[in-house]
């Protein structure tokens, strides 16, 4: 197999040569046909999260088919088309675990940070921690779903149910649960870095309501608003631009600080809150609506050993949608 490797934090991804993997008890070993660069990789090779499985292979949006089954696995076998996400594996009896929360695990493994991910043309996953596809799709059109849809969905579950959401970065996931948002009949508000008119562009032509700078202040008061960009100053912009008793969620993995704030823009029973991880439950609710709501993605393909190109590209700003690679 080839697989595109984090050697050192800092540093370039590595191309390397590795025998074929083997599925343990319960896993399934999936040829990789399309994986996501999701911004959390950025994080992941940029040194921005702790204690990393070094060396790992980065990547969690993976879709594929399985080409061999492990021993205990009784609900999937190969050649079934399948998605390999985030979370990658919980323990099952801590607190968290047991009521039902188990995005918020203490011993969980996470594909592409703490067990080899999809920068690669094969990767072992946990066959309890990996979602059915259906048989046809676009497999490098569905690989964003796996963590910028679903992390997604969680954050618009946590927002709420107001009417008009706000979006503050437009990139993988926001173009994405727009498409839910307005499905759903909310009002969407877009807020990119200043000057980008193509992301907000974008943003209209995928049903916004309005879309402007993050520096500027919505024509009217929100409901609610999910941070996307991992940019602590947005959170006091996101504050003062809900209402009494809105909420603001906190989507990534990782945010630069937070400044000082005035405990006005928090008064008024405003709320400010983030998503960690996901669970199965929402992968199976998003995957459920996907279809209904149409969801269409915007993606940028690479091939693999470009990938350094395409975290390059993420981090720049370049890229309207999502980065995916091809092995």
């Amino acid at each position: 197999m080839q697989a595109m490797v984090l050697e050192r934090l800092g540093e370039p991804l590595q191309l390397v040569e590795r025998p074929d993997p083997l599925p343990g008890d319960g896993e399934v070993l999936v040829r990789v046909a399309a994986c996501g660069v999701c911004r959390t990789d950025l994080h992941l090779v940029d040194g921005e999260l702790p204690n990393p499985k070094l060396p790992v292979v980065p990547g969690h949006e993976i879709v594929g088919r399985i080409d061999v089954v492990g021993s205990g696995v009784d609900t999937l076998a190969a050649g079934m088309r399948v998605g390999i996400p985030w979370l990658g594996k919980t323990c099952g009896h801590c607190r968290y675990c047991r009521e039902g929360r188990e995005n918020l695990c203490d011993h969980p493994l996470f594909t592409g940070y703490t067990r080899d991910g999809g920068f690669a043309t094969h990767v072992v996953a946990d066959a309890r921690y990996v979602f059915r596809l259906p048989e046809r799709g676009d497999d490098v059109a569905t690989a964003p779903l796996l963590c910028a849809g679903l992390i997604g969905w969680r954050s618009l579950q946590m927002a709420g149910a107001g009417k008009k959401v706000g979006f503050y970065g437009f990139g993988a996931a926001a173009h994405i649960i727009a498409q839910v948002a307005r499905w759903q009949g909310r009002d969407v508000y877009a807020f990119t870095r200043a000057g980008d008119v193509a992301a907000q562009a974008f943003a209209q032509k995928l049903g916004a309501r309005w879309a402007g700078s993050c520096e500027e202040a919505p024509p009217e008061e929100l409901d609610c608003a999910i941070i996307y960009a991992p940019v602590g100053a947005l959170v006091p912009a996101a504050l003062r631009a809900v209402r009494k008793g809105g909420r603001v969620v906190c989507a990534g993995i990782h945010m630069s600080d937070i400044p000082s704030f005035p405990y006005s823009i928090l008064w008024e029973e405003r709320e400010l809150k983030s998503v960690a991880n996901l669970t199965r439950k929402d992968g199976e609710e998003f995957f459920a609506i996907v279809p209904q709501a149409g969801i269409k993605t915007q993606t940028v393909p690479y091939p693999l050993q470009r990938a350094n190109e395409a975290l390059s590209d993420l981090r720049m700003g370049r890229l309207q949608g999502a980065a995916v690679l091809v092995p």
